[in-house]
């Protein structure tokens, strides 16, 4: 897809916001236990490769990806610290693994076999990799205890695995009910001492763990949605330091005019004002991931909270005005404006019934990613 550098709607990153987020959460940190920044979806929408160069001047000494296609884009911007791929990779491209450096989840004795298959015949490295423990997330990893003990022999016959590391991942760390997370604690600990105790990262502590429970059994962090100032969960808890949004999303008004009273906005006309008023067009729509949802959200105009009239477009949406303004003047999706006021991310995800770091996500590669405050 395009990106639109040529019209006025653009994500500007705040490149201090997200070196101060994980700077904190660095400082927090006992010496032995390193942070590793996950930039998967293309840091969170926020731009993977420019977020790991700004993470690792903050501290941060390896970082986390989804798939393998996320990895290979960080090496080939020249970044050489480690990687981790959390997600499952294909065992016919362990290949792209061992030429590139890059540490792997192994989630299965199956997905362990598959790739002894695939091994490629001209290689003598190792592959590293950090067994996968499904504590209570039901999504991919080891299970039972007679299932890591078969993953353990395989492992232990075959000497080109190298076991770096063990994790799980909390689906409740961010709730103020611990009995689930407890659970999986649980769960963790008992996986946990059926493995060597020479493994060189354990590692339970995303953002939330990380945030709320001291960084349970970790010697190493995996810092997300916090890294972008996105609190975990939501307004339920309360972060222990001031998480600062890294994106505001901006645009300016293309058009603006005075429309009589009982005139329909948009398609299928659900919304008609009711007197005269100022209509004002943006040039944002559900093609840049600014969904129909937002109907009747309200955005920021001159310090003025104006809600958006009628459907959002494909590429256009209307707001109600409570004046005119001249075209050119800014308009605040997201983020803060010169006047104080704020529309966090927080917001729109309760306004639409989501979670705040699926916002950002979903905007799309037509809106521009713009960098300010760059660190020195």
């Amino acid at each position: 897809m395009t990106a639109g550098y040529l019209r006025p709607t653009k994500a500007k990153i705040d490149c201090k916001a997200i070196f101060h987020n994980v700077q904190t959460e660095k400082e927090r940190l006992n010496k032995e236990t390193e942070l590793f920044a996950v930039v998967k979806a293309n840091g969170y929408g926020h731009g993977a490769v420019e977020v790991a160069n700004i993470a690792k001047q903050a501290g941060a000494t390896g970082f986390c990806v989804a798939i393998l296609d996320e990895a290979l884009e960080l090496r080939s911007a020249g970044i050489t610290e480690p990687i981790l791929v959390l997600g499952m990779i294909d065992p016919l491209h362990i290949g792209y693994l061992l030429k590139e450096n890059l540490t792997c989840a192994a989630i299965s004795t199956e997905w362990l076999e598959a790739a002894i298959k695939n091994w490629p015949s001209d290689n003598k490295s190792k592959l590293k990799i950090h067994a996968k423990i499904d504590s209570g997330m039901g999504r991919v990893g080891l299970r039972s205890d007679e299932e890591i003990n078969h993953f353990l022999e395989i492992i232990e016959a075959h000497p080109e695995f190298d076991l770096e590391g063990i994790f799980t991942h909390f689906s409740k760390a961010d709730s103020s009910d611990k009995s689930y997370f407890k659970l999986q604690q649980a769960r963790f600990s008992k996986a946990l001492s059926l493995f060597p105790k020479e493994v060189r990262y354990v590692h339970t502590s995303n953002s939330a763990t990380a945030l709320w429970h001291d960084h349970w059994q970790s010697n190493l962090v995996r810092f997300g949605a916090a890294m972008y100032g996105l609190n975990p969960s939501g307004r339920e808890l309360t972060p222990p330091y001031e998480l600062k949004q890294a994106m505001t999303l901006e645009t300016e008004l293309v058009q603006v005019k005075k429309l009589e009273a009982e005139e329909g906005i948009s398609y299928g006309a659900t919304y008609y004002t009711e007197t005269e008023e100022w209509i004002g067009t943006l040039p944002i729509g559900y093609a840049d991931g600014f969904t129909r949802n937002f109907q009747g959200f309200k955005v920021l105009v001159d310090g003025n909270r104006c809600p958006i009239v009628g459907r959002v477009c494909m590429d256009q949406c209307m707001i109600k005005l409570p004046k005119s303004y001249p075209v050119g003047t800014k308009v605040i999706i997201f983020g803060d404006d010169e006047k104080g006021n704020n529309i966090s991310f927080q917001d729109a995800a309760e306004y639409i019934g989501t979670i705040n770091y699926e916002i950002p996500c979903v905007l799309s590669e037509r809106v521009p990613l713009v960098y300010v405050n760059e660190c020195d």
